[in-house]
């Protein structure tokens, strides 16, 4: 699968992906983009989910394991860099598939973030597979 661009603030946003994480890092780095992965293989909870994101992500210490705390860490300067950031969430599918609200909860805290760097002019990527 061909990664568009990541300098197209346009096309930023939570994306469906079935390419290898390598070349997701490896575009990152090209774009001068921090990048954080999160795998969810372990996740059959709401809460092992939020340990996966706190963890891949590299949440603050303080992260409150909610959904509200999510929102305001992804939309945090300090978290996101000074450039912008790719974020690939792998092995997502039994998650989904089980959790089907909590999952659409994370998308859109995601997506929200997504319109609110846009705004300041930084990507914000999400990959999911």
């Amino acid at each position: 699968m061909k990664l568009p661009d990541l300098h197209d603030l346009e096309l930023a946003g939570v994306h469906a992906w079935k390419g290898d994480a390598h070349a997701l890092t490896a575009a990152a780095t090209a774009a001068k983009l921090r990048f954080h992965a999160a795998d969810f293989r372990n996740a059959g909870t709401k809460a092992e989910l939020l340990a996966a994101l706190a963890k891949g992500l590299a949440l603050p210490d303080h992260f409150g394991n909610n959904w509200d705390a999510l929102a305001d860490s992804v939309e945090d300067e300090a978290w996101l860099g000074s450039h912008g950031c790719v974020i690939a969430l792998s092995h997502s599918g039994a998650f989904r598939k089980a959790h089907g609200v909590d999952w659409t909860t994370l998308e859109d805290i995601l997506a929200e973030a997504s319109d609110y760097w846009r705004e300041r002019h930084k990507p914000f990527w999400v990959f999911v597979s």
